[in-house]
């Protein structure tokens, strides 16, 4: 099949959407299927073996607002390209976040002339009105949703303080456009039962319009091996958003800090104006503290197998990558009970101890409990890494897209070929509106 994967924005390392198209796109490409990656900025980085595979990058540019080093950049007057370009910057001059529908538009136009090109749309959590301007110009279409983002407003309005709580909201504000356009797609993926139960609340889908089918991890590369530095826990998270809850994890390495030699390895970027910077200061544990960033997958996986704990203490999650790939790597994992996290890792004890989020003491006791416990390190190494195998991977993850994909141009009418069977398109069929 012919696939136009559509992302509005595609961090190649870090945050679920980015490693999501990364390794999707090659294991499409690997089993012989032609994709097309549309990204707006960070651009993906495509592995040698996907653009061998014949994995092509159309990249898509935004006016690059929240972008390192000048984040919330006013733009110079010959930046400005058109009135997409105008309708971003003005969402984010009045605290919007305009990126997903910007992009949806962008992604529209340069779809509208190559119907003949693609048998399928995948998009990636975008759910901008320019979808619809896709799904009218006749391609079937199918969306990822990793997780319905009003639990990320919901923390977020909760976290700030006085204004700031109307900015919070104003931020999340694109997500009644998300609600409206995942109404209109007739299919829908998400990666874990939890998010399926979330999106369907959320945005008010019916029963029967998701599929689930897990994220994966490249076990070749996230494995076991490395000597485990004693003390070593390592946390993979955005460190200043409230969803990700490393507040409370410091709070825990401050109370271990008190009784035993241990050390946590940060991957985040800091902001040291942020509350997680403020929080260490706090505490005074700066010491026990080390923040690093800009990893590739080998230096992740290295990291994470150096770690005597790893730590997952997030308030939501829609799946979590960084639980699976400690896993993976056989480091033991102290996670908290949110979301998809314990469908994740499972909730026997076996590969990975639970406790209750927002909870710093728990969060101690355990990590301190499997710091104690060589054997139990052993145990739990072993019983992740075979949970991994037998669950994730993204050759799995793949084929089970690709026989979605054919699922829905089968329930749309289509061939393979992109022509209709039924001598009408979707579009006509339904009269899907344009926005």
């Amino acid at each position: 099949m012919r696939v136009a994967l559509l992302s509005y924005r595609s961090k190649p390392h870090c945050g679920g959407q980015g490693v999501y198209v990364r390794h999707l796109s090659r294991e499409l490409a690997l089993l012989g299927h032609q994709v097309e990656i549309f990204s707006g900025q960070p651009y993906p980085e495509l592995d040698q073996s996907a653009i061998d595979a014949g994995v092509v990058l159309t990249k898509v540019p935004s006016l690059g607002l929240y972008e390192e080093p000048d984040p919330f950049r006013t733009p110079r007057l010959a930046e400005y390209r058109d009135w997409i370009d105008l309708l971003e910057v003005g969402a984010m001059w009045t605290a919007g976040f305009g990126e997903p529908l910007t992009f949806s538009l962008r992604a529209a136009r340069l779809l509208a002339d190559r119907r003949d090109d693609f048998d399928i749309v995948h998009d990636n959590q975008c759910l901008g009105y320019g979808l619809l301007r896709i799904q009218q110009a006749g391609f079937p279409l199918i969306a990822t949703i990793h997780h319905p983002i009003t639990r990320d407003r919901t923390l977020a309005v909760k976290a700030a303080k006085g204004w700031r709580k109307i900015t919070a909201w104003r931020w999340h504000s694109f997500l009644r456009m998300q609600g409206l356009v995942s109404r209109r797609i007739p299919e829908l993926l998400t990666v874990s039962r939890s998010s399926e139960v979330d999106i369907r609340k959320a945005f008010d889908i019916p029963a029967g319009r998701i599929t689930t089918i897990p994220l994966g991890v490249d076990t070749e590369v996230f494995t076991p091996g490395a000597e485990r530095i004693p003390g070593r826990v390592v946390c993979v998270a955005s460190a200043d958003a409230p969803l990700k809850g490393v507040s409370y994890l410091l709070e825990a390495i401050a109370k271990l800090a008190s009784e035993r030699d241990v050390s946590l390895t940060l991957v985040s970027r800091l902001d040291p104006d942020g509350p997680s910077a403020k929080l260490i200061d706090e505490l005074a544990i700066g010491d026990r503290v080390n923040v690093v960033s800009g990893l590739t997958d080998e230096e992740m996986a290295e990291l994470l197998a150096t770690a005597e704990v790893a730590c997952v203490p997030s308030l939501y999650e829609g799946f979590s990558l960084p639980a699976v790939e400690a896993m993976s790597c056989g480091t033991p994992l102290v996670a908290t009970r949110a979301g998809a996290i314990p469908e994740v890792v499972g909730t026997d004890g076996c590969a990975a101890t639970l406790v209750p989020p927002r909870d710093s003491g728990a969060l101690a006791q355990a990590i301190g409990r499997l710091l104690d416990d060589a054997d139990l390190r052993s145990a739990m190494s072993v019983a992740a890494r075979e949970r991994v195998e037998e669950r994730y991977s993204w050759a799995a993850v793949a084929a089970k897209t690709a026989a979605h994909y054919q699922t829905v141009l089968d329930k749309a009418g289509f061939d393979r070929a992109g022509l209709e069977k039924a001598g009408t398109t979707r579009a006509q069929t339904e009269g899907t509106s344009a926005c």
